[in-house]
């Protein structure tokens, strides 16, 4: 008999047992080739080899790449995230306007805020008017001289000027 005939005449439990048993060896065996792969010193010495030329051909990458002016994944990442935080603090921005708008427009609907600042514009714009109109009316009012033509008096009398005092004497010593 064949051994897939052996496996037919076994119950479902036989050929589970077989087949955990079989599983975990290999999977033991696959460990202990491993352990002992890494534990060599010849292929531990050519994994790091690789990897250092990964590293190496990384960096060599990088300059080619920066030398045509192409980015990098990393500075396509730093860009991306620079991104998303820029984003997140626009939707902030974006969110602080809308409470500020509904607030504004929760007075204005409250306390009619646009006609009565309507009417103060034009109570000052009145009261200006008025200030300058009273301005103009006062008789003999002196007009300010602009700072241009202002002239300063540079020659004056004899007479406006204070006397000399008389000096006093030294005491002799």
């Amino acid at each position: 008999m064949t051994s897939a005939g052996t496996l037919r005449g076994m119950t479902n439990g036989e050929a589970e047992g077989i087949r955990g048993r079989v599983t975990r060896q290999g999977e033991e065996a696959l460990g202990k080739l491993a352990q002992d792969l890494l534990e060599n010193p010849l292929i531990n010495g050519a994994i790091a080899r690789a990897f250092e030329a990964r590293e190496k051909a990384v960096q060599a990458q990088e300059v080619a790449m920066g030398a045509l002016n192409i980015p990098s994944a990393a500075d396509l990442e730093r860009l991306t995230r620079r991104l998303r935080s820029v984003s997140q603090r626009l939707e902030g921005i974006e969110d602080g306007v809308d409470r500020l708008d509904e607030r504004l427009g929760a007075l204005n609907a409250v306390g009619g805020l646009e006609p009565r600042l309507s009417a103060i514009e034009e109570s000052v714009t009145a009261l200006t008017r008025e200030v300058h109109a009273l301005r103009e009316a006062m008789p003999d009012a002196a007009k300010p001289v602009p700072r241009e033509q202002e002239r300063l008096d540079v020659e004056s009398d004899a007479t406006d000027k204070p006397a000399a005092r008389p000096r006093k004497a030294k005491a002799a010593s």
